[in-house]
């Protein structure tokens, strides 16, 4: 079944299965063990199978002035004549671009969404400005790309990359929808320092906490997806009272949950139910059209 002599979709199929299954091996193992390792070096060569396969991953290269510059993994759609939507991905700050790729790329393929994946560490050690720049620099890539819809990108931030996804929604107004941290994370931490500086972490305002959350998550000029619990950055219970204020207010910030189960290891969530609803709440979003939302506003989202 060797891809390079065929690119057959039997194969592509074999190595996507392969992928799904080295993802729920590497979440199984401790982070620490030399399995770990040895998987990660075997979703890389799966990835670097496909790429030699007629599906189109690519390694480009992001220029971002004198700054930096970038190395992403690009998928395109798959419909070159056709303009579809893109989303950039940034992994989690424990995964690398390449783990994160093989994640998704079971839920990617045919789907007719535009992918740039990126690594937490290629972005997120800069200044947070620069770090919007750099993000930026990657929506002005898709957006030059012959089958991308300029107007149809979008952002998803895993676990703590979430609050990069949220920074960089507030400030490149380009952003059409973002999978983020609804700027749950910088709150938390700003109200916990307050509290243990000024002693009063128990004397706590709740009517004034949604008053500022809301005219926070007001800034943001698109529909926006929190991930809560599980590996998550945000906490559930505050995730579930800004989801409450928002829909009050009338803005478009909904909530999901994901499934987890406990293993000798800990909790280990189900990434493929997750990874599945994330993208087809992105797809809708990112559609021309404004069709009533996949998820019931009135409770959060068990994925």
């Amino acid at each position: 079944m060797e891809i390079e002599n065929g690119a057959s979709d039997k194969a592509v199929e074999g190595w996507l299965c392969a992928l799904t299954a080295f993802e729920v091996a590497r979440r199984l193992l401790d982070g620490d063990d030399v399995q770990s390792a040895s998987v990660s070096l075997k979703v890389e060569r799966a990835i670097e199978k496909i790429r030699c396969s007629e599906h189109g991953i690519e390694r480009v290269h992001v220029a971002c002035g004198d700054a930096a510059e970038l190395f992403p993994y690009y998928l395109p759609s798959g419909h070159p004549d056709l303009l579809a939507p893109a989303v950039i991905c940034i992994s989690n700050e424990e995964e690398s671009a390449e783990m994160l790729l093989g994640r998704l790329l079971p839920v990617l393929v045919r789907r007719g969404i535009s992918v740039l994946v990126i690594g937490h560490d290629d972005v997120s050690c800069q200044r947070r400005g620069q770090t919007n720049f750099m993000l930026s620099c990657c929506l002005d890539y898709l957006a030059a790309q012959p089958n991308v819809d300029s107007s149809r990108i979008g952002v998803y931030g895993d676990g703590l990359s979430a609050v990069l996804a949220t920074d960089f929604a507030l400030c490149d107004r380009r952003v059409s929808a973002a999978v983020c941290d609804g700027g749950l994370w910088h709150w938390a931490r700003t109200m916990a320092a307050v509290g243990w500086i000024a002693k009063t972490a128990d004397l706590v305002d709740e009517e004034a906490l949604s008053t500022r959350r809301l005219r926070s998550v007001r800034k943001l000029n698109c529909p926006a997806l929190v991930l809560a619990g599980g590996r998550s950055a945000v906490n559930e219970a505050e995730a579930v009272k800004l989801q409450v204020d928002c829909e009050m207010a009338h803005i478009d910030l909904e909530l999901a949950i994901p499934r987890t189960a406990l293993t000798p290891v800990g909790e280990v969530e189900n990434f493929v139910i997750s990874d599945e609803c994330i993208f087809r709440w992105l797809e809708h979003k990112l559609r021309r059209s404004t069709a009533p939302s996949l998820f019931a506003p009135e409770e959060p989202v068990r994925l």
